[in-house]
């Protein structure tokens, strides 16, 4: 019998729309029935050298449709899908295969050649599918991914699914090693994949989805790497819903060339990586709103971080037909657990709870609405089973409340203003202690960014002799800017022991592939500017 399982809702939208397109992926374009063809052949190739039920299969990819195909085949047998991020070196990659306990790995040529050098420290790994991507590099032992389902069965494979079956997402590296989540199958698809529906209500029979699919769906661009939450949850979303995925693949943004893509595929959704990837879309349309027809896109869909408000302004200006520049905030521990509202008097970021969030003290109660007590973003309900081999981390992360009630920590702190939305201050760990006073990153980093001249900024604490530490801002500009100009527009909104006592002036602010703070980078820029 049918189950919230990602296996099962698959085949259920496959059989309701087989001739649907469900996936754009460069080159590649394939019908709903010819994605759950390809997806069989993977599994019937993994299932030959051994994977089953309980088992985990590492895809080390860049964007492309073998990447999904590879996932959806490990979930058709009952294994885990593991998440390995491509910029990771060969020690890191070792780590996550070995520490996942991979028993078969899919990945494009260029990248297992990475792990030549260390295959001996991964005993466990019994398989390695190739993607040729034009490299020539030998990868001993290794067979073809096309080769492999050239010879295997187009059948479905039969297996009784569950809801309980395994979903691990691999998260972090930047403060440690890279760490497992592990998810119930049916917890993720109902906290990060919409629950069947892009809009309106979760379904409640997993046959709902079949019956959605059948009467048509969306056409969603997901610009973020698959090796990352967001890519992953917003293609689920798109395939459960029997919507039409567009996968951008390339190997960075390229802000024209996915314009182009969404405008030839007329996209209707797409998703974004707050203001690293919507700043230069509305810095394009801006300076040329005409340059692209994206009359058929409705709703940018953006989270990893807030988008600013300016940016929120040009996007809508330029796209007057636009519905909505919607935020999400959650993370990988909790799943999408919020929804962007209009930012405070300040230009800080707020957001509306979906049920089971809340904003803890350290006693982990409630913060009450108004109180400007300051806490740490939660959420109780649906939440992972803890991390996979760390039962520390795991203690740590998943606590257990007076009332019985488990919750899941982020590590984003906030308050919650009189209005009962939650104010979003910035990451625990990136919080900065100045003579005693904690000053949040985010909250000064959109302060920062709310100068007209400011393209975009981070935060960080370097070592003060007097204070511990004192702020740093290190900044991009579109016009000439003074330091001390910028400190005396930060004065209008931040008490003076969070206004930037250093300030950096860079070409760029370097983030991440995912658009995320690259924090490490910005204390090193600060450093050498002090």
């Amino acid at each position: 019998m049918p189950s919230f399982n990602l296996a099962d809702l698959f085949e259920i939208v496959a059989d309701a729309a087989p001739d649907r397109l469900a996936l754009v992926a460069g080159d590649a374009r394939r019908t709903y029935a010819d994605l759950e063809a390809r997806a069989n052949r993977a599994a019937a190739a993994l299932a030959a050298a051994g994977v089953g039920p309980g088992d985990r299969v590492a895809i080390l990819s860049y964007n492309r449709a073998e990447w999904l195909e590879a996932q959806i085949a490990a979930f058709k047998l009952r294994a885990a899908a593991v998440n390995v991020n491509y910029r990771y070196t060969a020690g890191e990659l070792a780590h996550v295969i070995a520490d996942s306990g991979a028993k078969a790995l899919v990945a494009e040529r260029s990248l297992a050649a990475r792990l030549n050098g260390v295959r001996d420290t991964l005993p466990e790994l019994r398989q390695i599918l190739l993607i040729e991507d034009g490299d020539d590099s030998d990868v001993p032992g290794a067979e073809g991914y096309e080769e492999a389902l050239a010879a295997a069965s187009p059948e479905r494979v039969s297996a009784e699914r569950s809801g309980d079956d395994l979903f691990l997402l691999y998260t972090g590296g930047t403060t440690g090693l890279p760490k497992g989540v592990m998810w119930r199958a049916e917890d993720m698809f109902f906290q990060a994949m919409g629950g069947g529906r892009m809009i309106g209500d979760p379904v409640t029979r997993p046959e709902e989805a079949g019956e959605n699919a059948a009467a048509g769906g969306l056409t969603i661009m997901v610009t973020a790497p698959l090796m990352h939450a967001a890519g992953i949850w917003i293609s689920w979303a798109a395939f459960t819903s029997g919507s039409t995925l567009v996968l951008w693949t390339g190997r960075s943004f390229d802000t024209t060339a996915v314009l182009r893509v969404a405008e030839a595929e007329q996209v209707q959704v797409m998703n974004l990586v707050g203001d690293a990837m919507a700043r230069p879309i509305a810095d394009l349309l801006s300076a040329d709103a005409a340059a692209f027809d994206l009359s058929s896109l409705l709703v940018l869909a953006c989270g990893g971080s807030a988008t600013s408000p300016d940016v929120k302004e040009r996007l809508t200006a330029a796209l007057p037909h636009l519905m909505t520049v919607l935020d999400a905030m959650g993370g990988s521990e909790t799943g999408v657990a919020a929804a962007g509202v209009e930012p405070d008097e300040h230009g800080n970021a707020r957001f509306a709870g979906r049920p089971g969030m809340a904003v803890l003290d350290e006693k982990l109660r409630p913060i009450q609405p108004g109180s400007n007590e300051i806490g740490v973003f939660a959420r109780s309900g649906r939440i992972p089973i803890g991390y996979w081999n760390d039962p520390d981390k795991t203690a740590a992360t998943f606590v257990t409340d007076a009332d019985g009630v488990r919750w899941a920590l982020q590590g984003d702190m906030a308050r919650v203003d009189a209005e009962g939305f939650m104010v979003l201050l910035g990451r625990g760990s990136t919080v900065i202690n100045s003579g005693g006073e904690k000053v949040y990153a985010e909250e000064v980093e959109t302060a920062v960014k709310s100068h007209p001249s400011v393209y975009d900024a981070l935060v960080v604490g370097v070592p003060d002799e007097r204070f511990g530490q004192r702020v740093a801002a290190v900044v991009a500009t579109t016009a000439p800017l003074d330091a001390e100009e910028l400190r005396d527009h930060c004065r209008r909104t931040l008490a003076g022991y969070k206004v930037p006592r250093e300030v950096r002036f860079v070409a760029e602010v370097r983030r991440t592939p995912t658009g995320k703070a690259d924090y490490r980078w910005a204390k090193q820029a600060a450093l050498e500017g002090a």
